[in-house]
Formats: structure tokens, C-alpha cells, sequence
């Protein structure tokens, strides 16, 4: 890892990313082993970007996106402890009606494995740092405000405001900063921001029963909840309900608060209680219109903000990064301009086609399971009977729960 001195007003690198997390500390790692220098600029300040606290979400981790962790070298700091294998996952509506259950797929002479991997958001944020800091042809850059992005027909100009103000000049810059993207609202890329209603609120809950690596979703009336499993008898407890209920959990007392939970989960994990702080997120999905315009590329929730009801999103954000990292290796190798507009029309074309059918497909499920009418009510349960009937189907979803294919 470089950092420019206090004295650096301007540097050059050959991308600039906005936004230091998840998959911009992985755009920039896959965007190093091609060659390119890359600088990342991130709002937080050093001993937070590099020592993320834990903020209650569980990755769910398909075999494409270990595959590339450990292609990028940022596996092997993710601790064995902290990865819990996910051996089934288990959809349910209602009390007592009929479960949809996936489970690997395992070829003939293969040995049993699981659907996935499940591991804090937290600790791959970790895990990514701590290997882009050993990179020295990435700079990491925190505590900076991004004031203005200017592009023309040779370079993009970032000027920087914060703790080394200045400009990083590039070929090309990645907005990675998020789904409501300062970035991507300078560039005026609009964006389809679908606002379900609801909060989310995540927090880990310790059980005495054990949960077998199952990971369960449940659809109830009013409410939906996630039980994720992590080692040990405990599990992520993910609940979505309107935002005055949650804001009301938020506050509730300890005790309080793991009787009610305990109620709405039915009980099924036997005594339940809190042992992580509690975090709240609003259901809002955003697809945004275009993923580059001049000189700049969208990656992650910039691009793609994905509901975490197939928890996709993260996985979603890596293979972004993968296609543009081999799209800019390919013009570099070659001696092109990697920052040009042929460049980012062939990663738009690949990200949307890979990105554009999940994310409609994961918005009708999540508007089918959020509302309780009756008529939505009846189709879920159908549903279910129908998808469980099919093998066809579920082999289907189990393959794109488990993404086996190669990282490139």
C-alpha cells in the first residue's frame, strides 16, 4: 500500500475508485493483479475503514465469490472460526404449511459439500483491507470527501477534499459508493429506486437449540424473518416489519426484546438472547438507468442495490468487478486506453444482462412475500407446493444459490 504525503496536491494513478468497501477494495485488488494502479478514496477515517465494527449483516458466500476471495488473496485473512458452512436452506409461509428446502446438488463421485458459505460483512470488509494494504500498487486514501469528478476525452480529474486534499487524475474512475451514489447523481446516471416500506433490523441472536446450518426463511403475516447460522448455537436474526415497529425494537429492553423475539420466531430454536448490538436498514432497491457514462464505471449497490431476500447482492457486486477488472486488463495488455467508452460498453452489456433478470425476478418475490392480502397469501402457499413439485426448478435455484462456475 502507497499513501500520497501531505504535500501531494495532485496525483496520477490509473483508476480511481470512490469508495473503499466490499467490492471496491475487491474491484481494486482484481484491478492490481491485472497491473493497473489504483487509488481508493473513502469518506471513513483510517481506523474504521481498516477495523470495520460489526453491523449485524451475514454474507452468504457462493462458490464463485470464495473462488475469486481467494484468487484476490483476501480469503486467507478471513478466520476459519468466523465461516459457517450452509448445508440447507429452508423457505416457509405460515404455520404448518409446506416448506420449500434446498439442499447441494452433489455430481455422482463427488463428495458432499454445502449450498454456501455464510461470514460477516464485517470481517470480509477486514479481510479485503488487510490485503490491498499489502498491495503497493493501491493506494488507500481515507477520510476524503469527494468534491467534483470532471472527465474529458483523455482523463477524469477527482478533486478530493479531507484529510489530504487535493486531485487524483486517471484514466478511468468506479463509483462504488453505494446505492444512493453521489457519484452516479454527479454523473446525472438516474436510477429505478423501488421503496418497499419496510426496515430491516439485524442482530445476532444466541439459542439453545442447535441449527443444523440451516438457514430458514420465514414469511409470516406482517412480519418476515431470516434465521442465518453462524458457528455455534447462534444465528443472525433478520426481521423485516413496517419502520415504526422496528424503530420501536430498536429500544426495547433486553429482556423485552428476546421474549418478543422468541414469540415471533415461534419458539423454534428454544431460549433465545441478544449478544450483538441491533442495526436497522430501509428496504429501498436501486437499479440504476446506465452503469458507465464518460470515463466512469458503477460497481456494487452504485449499480445494482439488491434486495437481501436471495442474499445475491455482494455476489452480485464481485462479478461486476471481475468484468470490468478483465475488460480493463484486456485494453491495458493491449496498450489501449482502458478508461474508454468500448471498454464500458462491454461492461455494461455483460453487468446488465448477468444483473437485470435477478433483480426483477428478486423484486417480484419480495413484493409477493411482503403483502398480506389474502390473494398474495394463497399464491405463496401455492407456490411453494408448485416449486417443491418441480426438481427441475429447484435444481435450477439451487445452482444459482451455489454459483459453481469458475472465477476467472
Amino acid at each position: 500500500m502507497s499513501i500520497f504525503s501531505d504535500h501531494d496536491m495532485t496525483s496520477e494513478r490509473d483508476v480511481t475508485i470512490v469508495g473503499g468497501g466490499p467490492v471496491g477494495l475487491a474491484a481494486a485488488l482484481a484491478l492490481d493483479a491485472a497491473g493497473v494502479s489504483v487509488a481508493v478514496l473513502e469518506r471513513a477515517p483510517g481506523a474504521v475503514w481498516s477495523e470495520p465494527a460489526f453491523d449485524g449483516r451475514e454474507i452468504a458466500l457462493t462458490y464463485h465469490a470464495r473462488a475469486l476471495l481467494e484468487r484476490l488473496g483476501a480469503w486467507r485473512h478471513i478466520p476459519d472460526s468466523v465461516i459457517c458452512p450452509l448445508n440447507e436452506a429452508r423457505i416457509e409461509t405460515g404455520h404448518g404449511n409446506h416448506p420449500l428446502i434446498f439442499e447441494a446438488d452433489h455430481p455422482a463421485g463427488t463428495k458432499e459439500a454445502p449450498l454456501g458459505w455464510l461470514v460477516s460483512n464485517n470481517m470480509i470488509r477486514r479481510a479485503l483491507y488487510a490485503e490491498a494494504a499489502e498491495r503497493p500498487g493501491i493506494t488507500l486514501l481515507p477520510d476524503i470527501a469527494v468534491e467534483t469528478v470532471r472527465q474529458d476525452t483523455d482523463t477524469a480529474v477527482v478533486r478530493c477534499q479531507g484529510a489530504r486534499p487535493g486531485r487524483v487524475r486517471s484514466r478511468l474512475v468506479i463509483a462504488a459508493d453505494g446505492r444512493f451514489s453521489p457519484t452516479r447523481r454527479r454523473a446525472g446516471i438516474g436510477a429505478v429506486i423501488h421503496d418497499f416500506g419496510r426496515m430491516m433490523m439485524v442482530c445476532r441472536m444466541a439459542h439453545d437449540l442447535p441449527h443444523h446450518n440451516v438457514a430458514l426463511q420465514w414469511f409470516a403475516e406482517g412480519q418476515t424473518i431470516a434465521l442465518l447460522p453462524v458457528n455455534g448455537r447462534a444465528s443472525s436474526l433478520v426481521l423485516t416489519l413496517p419502520p415504526a415497529e422496528i424503530q420501536r425494537l430498536m429500544q426495547t429492553e433486553q429482556d423485552a426484546f428476546n421474549a418478543e423475539i422468541m414469540e415471533r420466531v415461534g419458539n423454534r430454536l428454544g431460549s433465545m438472547r441478544l449478544v450483538s448490538t441491533r442495526h436497522a436498514y430501509p428496504l429501498k432497491c436501486v437499479y440504476a438507468h446506465r452503469f458507465a457514462a464518460r470515463r466512469l464505471a458503477l460497481l456494487g449497490d452504485a449499480a445494482v442495490g439488491m434486495h437481501p431476500i436471495t442474499a445475491h447482492g455482494f455476489n452480485l457486486g464481485l462479478r461486476g468487478a471481475e468484468v470490468l477488472a478483465g475488460e480493463v486488463e484486456a485494453a491495458f495488455s493491449h496498450g489501449q486506453d482502458i478508461g474508454s467508452a468500448s471498454v464500458l460498453r462491454r461492461f455494461e452489456k455483460k453487468h446488465r444482462t448477468a444483473t437485470m433478470p435477478l433483480f426483477a425476478a428478486t423484486n417480484g418475490i419480495a413484493t409477493l412475500y411482503t403483502h398480506d392480502a389474502a390473494p398474495f397469501r394463497l399464491l405463496r402457499s401455492l407456490g411453494l407446493r408448485v416449486a417443491d413439485a418441480l426438481p427441475p426448478l429447484k435444481s435450477a435455484v439451487t445452482g444459482m444459490l451455489m454459483d459453481r462456475s469458475p472465477a476467472a
